[in-house]
């Protein structure tokens, strides 16, 4: 018995050398053993990176070649932004239109005190 939950399986990640979690129900992968919270001196967040033409490497996961205008990306975050104040969760947004290559993974870091976090909105078209 692996003691994880219904679904979910351990497989490597050739990328990166190390084992990660994939739920075959929903196919949705994660680095943290599902049902577990993460560490107290830890934070998870995400991103929403809408790169243009002038990025320093303009393609994405998304796209091959991108070739919006950098006040395009500026109106598309915009409209995300309106999204997210109507109640549209920012994970959401960022795991289906992040042009990050990492835009469906949580990113964790330790943090010396997470009782001064507050939440951050950061929408960037680098």
């Amino acid at each position: 018995m692996s003691g994880l939950p219904e679904g979910w399986i351990v497989k490597m990640s050739q990328s990166h050398g190390k084992e990660y979690y994939y739920n075959t129900t929903t196919q949705e992968s994660q680095w943290e053993r599902p049902g577990c919270a993460a560490p107290p001196d830890t934070v998870r967040a995400s991103h929403l990176l809408v790169k243009h033409k002038d990025s320093r490497r303009p393609s994405s996961w998304r796209e091959e070649r991108i070739t919006r205008s950098k006040e395009e990306a500026l109106e598309i975050l915009n409209g995300y932004l309106s999204q997210i104040k109507s109640g549209t969760p920012f994970a959401d947004l960022a795991s289906q239109f992040s042009d990050c290559s990492s835009a469906k993974q949580w990113y964790q870091r330790r943090v010396r005190d997470p009782s001064r976090m507050r939440p951050l909105l950061f929408l960037s078209t680098r």
